[in-house]
């Protein structure tokens, strides 16, 4: 049974006024039932995204978390829908980036995909939007606690346009420049994971130092049962993000699915052992969470590749580099409270670097068609392309996003950071006119208490006059 085969001629795949356009798909349905499952799972990480940086937030900040984990959906929505999809993936791309060919979604329904000739187009394109969307919502992570809502979604939309467009096109559109270098990249570690945590570190660095005054909450998570269960949507999904990246329904990806599992188990093993370590015999569950989490990032870009023992080694190795940089913070003083640079850009590097040592044909042949040794295989000039795209993405993600952020902060109106007054009391009381998270009973009390301490607080001593001698003389002064 042949493949499907994209027709130029009929760039949308047939008209279906005179074609039946899903019997070229006749035998390969499997394939791109596969992926719309994983295109809908995959989803899930963005709220849970949200649900995990909100409970990461102080509690007055943190409904502003939630709500742009949703906003930034749909902002990136329309993003891909507009230009977005045509930049990263369009046919006729140059090496660096796409052009307009697919502009407004020209053309793309029911022809064989550019990633996959057994994926239609409108599937492959809704899954990679959401890989879109999912990295959109790490980046704003920079903004954590002081950065204003409106602003983050206009940065959002112009982010995705010129920094994840132009580098998902050199990743895996087959005209982009690391595409035919090759760099090995299953699932995102460049266009992804390197470049979120990249620009969510140049975030933090054009909008400075919060401002928290010795609060003792400063930095610590404000619910940590939220930190779970975004994790658990975020492990959750990643089984799509992962093992649908082989655009197909063969033994790789499932492989790949069960490298995902594998890496975030192991990832979180070794964080929660260095915390054991660290802390006196203690445990942390916001560690365990991050350890998973850094174990999904290290596995991202080697999915595809490495054997289920080597994706347990990248795990563990990814969470523990990531742990041991707990005052990465510290030492480049920048501010970037949510650690997305840690977890995404460490990680991110880490395992791109450990994928092209471990890479094995072996593997990447579980689909039947491709074949892409690394060191372990004798090709030890792959270490060196994987630093290709790391140095190259890592440059690019960071100095663009400073220059847009830049451009962003001097347009009128556009000013990225709220005020310090808004920062003190929360981003959620100066950016929603009637929510909160909690209790509203609990607010009340908290202002009745409050009142309460100020009407019984002692007040100022009145001034009295006090008899102090000068030159043998009394003089009345005030006190």
């Amino acid at each position: 049974m042949s493949s499907p085969a994209f027709n130029s001629s009929e760039p949308k795949g047939g008209d279906p006024l005179f074609v039946d356009v899903n019997a070229q798909y006749v035998g390969f349905e499997y394939h791109y039932t596969y992926l719309v499952f994983c295109g809908f799972i995959v989803w899930l990480i963005i709220p849970g995204i949200g649900l995990l940086y909100g409970g990461l937030a102080r509690r007055k900040s943190a409904l502003a978390l939630l709500f742009q984990s949703l906003m930034v959906a749909a902002v990136t929505t329309f993003q891909w829908m507009f230009w977005g999809y045509s930049l990263a993936y369009s046919r006729t791309a140059g090496p660096f980036i796409g052009d307009l060919a697919n502009f407004g979604m020209k053309n793309v329904m029911a022809a064989p995909s550019p990633g996959s000739a057994v994926i239609p187009e409108i599937v492959f394109c809704l899954y990679q939007l959401l890989f879109c969307a999912c990295t959109v919502q790490i980046v704003v992570g920079g903004a954590f606690e002081r950065g204003r809502i409106v602003p983050s979604l206009v940065f959002g939309f112009f982010w995705a346009t010129l920094v994840y467009c132009p580098i998902a096109c050199w990743t895996w559109n087959p005209n982009g420049w690391l595409y035919k270098l090759p760099s090995l990249d299953f699932a995102g570690g460049g266009p992804v994971h390197i470049s979120s945590g990249w620009s969510a570190l140049a975030y933090a660095f054009v909008l400075g130092k919060r401002k928290h005054s010795g609060d003792k909450s400063h930095g610590k998570p404000h619910n940590t049962t939220l930190v779970f269960l975004g994790t658990v949507l975020i492990w959750f999904g990643w089984f799509g993000f992962n093992g649908g990246s082989a655009l197909n329904a063969t033994v790789r990806a499932m492989l790949a699915a069960f490298n995902t599992n594998t890496a975030a188990s192991t990832g979180m093993i070794g964080w929660v052992t260095v915390d054991y370590l660290k802390y006196g015999r203690k445990f942390s569950v916001v560690g365990a969470c991050s350890g998973a989490i850094a174990g999904l990032v290290g596995i991202t870009p080697a999915a595809g590749y490495v054997g289920v023992w080597l994706a347990a080694v990248i795990g563990f190795i990814t969470a523990v580099v990531c742990a041991l940089l707990q005052n990465l913070n510290e030492w480049l003083h920048i501010d970037e409270g949510m650690d997305v640079f840690k977890l995404h850009g460490v990680g991110g590097m880490v395992g791109s670097f450990l994928t092209g040592i471990f890479a094995s044909a072996s593997i990447s042949m579980l689909d039947g068609v491709t074949s892409a040794p690394g060191g372990i295989d004798g090709n030890g000039i792959q270490v060196g392309k994987q630093f290709a795209e790391i140095t190259a993405i890592s440059a690019y993600s960071f100095l663009m996003s400073c220059a847009l952020l830049y451009i962003l902060k001097y347009i009128p109106g556009m000013h990225l950071r709220v005020t310090e007054e808004a920062e003190m009391v929360g981003l959620d009381i100066d950016q929603f006119f009637d929510e909160q998270i909690g209790d509203w009973g609990m607010f009340e009390e908290m202002d009745r208490r409050k009142m309460a301490m100020e009407i019984s607080a002692p007040t100022t001593p009145p001034m009295q006059e006090v008899q102090e001698p000068v030159d043998g003389e009394k003089k009345v002064a005030s006190v």
